[in-house]
């Protein structure tokens, strides 16, 4: 049987390790769910097509966007007392 050698690694490899292990805990970083975009993050939202609809007509109404009246829906849902 032959014995083997620890392979050579390069500081920077080594460090990259390190990096990895470290920010693969638990508790370490930040918060990284979605893709960024800009100080926001996008997310995918599956909605049923008269949801959906609603959403559509109440935006043309108040002129707003789509995403603004999910926003708006899920901050007031949030902060107001629907969960509470």
């Amino acid at each position: 049987m032959v014995i083997q050698r620890k392979p050579k690694t390069t500081p920077a490899a080594q460090a990259a390790a390190v990096d990895a292990f470290v920010s693969g805990a638990p508790d370490a970083g930040a918060y990284n769910k979605g893709v960024a975009k800009g100080n926001k993050r996008q997310i995918s939202l599956t909605i049923t097509p008269d949801l959906l609809r609603r959403v559509d007509e109440l935006a043309k109404r108040t002129g707003q966007g789509r995403a603004g009246i999910i926003n708006m829906a899920i901050y007031r849902a949030i902060e107001g007392d629907v969960f509470k």
